[in-house]
């Protein structure tokens, strides 16, 4: 009896030893180990499948891909980088290859005319002017400095030689436009900053846009340094509504990449771009009627270094 009974727990202790042993190696296979050559080539070929229609997925669904165009840009960490284009936000309207640097000056040629203006902007660091010698040196027009606001006390101020500049450049003959400075970090101080120069424009014979001209401060530690995409580009529709609404041509006036980065551009298509961008020729892709292509020009009248720029529109005519 002890004998019998002695082989059936043999019996059991083996019965439970083997099943055990089938449950490790069901476990082992089903965790990725010990499979087969076709468990493995059936498993990469789901793989393969399952991580192509991720992608597929990816490609339809990024507006990237649906526009077909990618921007290039210089970094100086990564070297360069690319942004998605954005659509719905005009491209470029003119020709590169047609702008024609001739001694210094940029010029918009088409169909051998020239087809652009040439104009400066100007502030009271250029001291007292000689517009008649401008006029006579070939410049057109002149953007100048209406006031600013300062970067670390956020008052507002008037260019100390702004009627004065006007009122010169008026009389030699020159279109003129202004530009508003701007520290604003909430759009009603861009009003505010608006108001400003609406009141300072009164009896004073404008014929070009009126410039929000917000500016990231480099040097040194400003009010602005962590103004949001959202706040910017509220403040920017808020000063160029405000100076439309007074029967002036607004426009933005923005580098390169504090466009690209800072601004919602997708909200602004309503007005125009006055570009800076120190170039032997425009890379910014999108729109812009106005072109400042160097802080470095000389022009006769001006003492020492002056912005130059060209306009592909002619704005006394609008």
């Amino acid at each position: 009896m002890k004998s019998v009974l002695k082989n059936i727990i043999i019996i059991l202790e083996f019965l439970v030893i083997l099943m055990l042993s089938v449950l490790v190696i069901f476990v082992y296979r089903n965790n990725g180990k010990g499979k087969t050559v076709e468990t493995l080539a059936n498993a990469e070929e789901k793989k393969e499948a399952i991580d192509y229609e991720k992608i597929e997925r990816k490609v339809n669904d990024n507006y990237y891909n649906l526009s077909g165009k990618k921007i290039l840009m210089s970094d100086s960490t990564f070297g360069e980088i690319w942004i998605p284009v954005i659509e719905g936000v005009p491209e470029f309207s003119k020709n590169r290859e047609q702008i024609k640097n001739r001694n210094g000056r940029m010029y918009y040629v088409e169909n051998a005319e020239i087809d652009s203006i040439l104009g400066v902007d100007v502030s009271v660091h250029q001291n007292d002017i000689d517009w008649e010698a401008v006029k006579a040196s070939g410049i057109d027009f002149a953007m100048i400095r209406l006031g600013f606001r300062g970067y670390g006390s956020g008052e507002p101020g008037i260019d100390d030689n702004f009627v004065a500049n006007v009122k010169g450049a008026r009389a030699a003959g020159l279109d003129v436009g202004v530009y508003f400075f701007s520290q604003a970090i909430t759009a009603e101080e861009a009003v505010e900053e608006a108001q400003l120069v609406i009141d300072n424009l009164k009896n004073l014979d404008i014929t070009y846009p009126v410039v929000y001209d917000w500016e990231i401060i480099y040097d040194d530690t400003a009010r602005t340094d962590d103004v949001p995409v959202d706040i910017l580009t509220d403040s920017c529709i808020a000063f160029c509504e405000s100076v439309k609404e007074a029967g002036y041509t607004p426009m933005i006036y923005q580098n390169k990449k504090t466009t690209m980065f800072k601004l919602d551009l997708n909200r602004l298509t309503d007005y125009d771009f006055w570009l800076a961008e120190y170039n032997s020729e425009p890379t910014y892709y999108y729109d812009f009627t106005m072109w400042q292509y160097t802080s470095t020009g000389s022009v006769p009248g001006i003492e020492g270094d002056v912005d130059l720029n060209i306009c592909f529109k002619d704005y006394s005519k609008s």
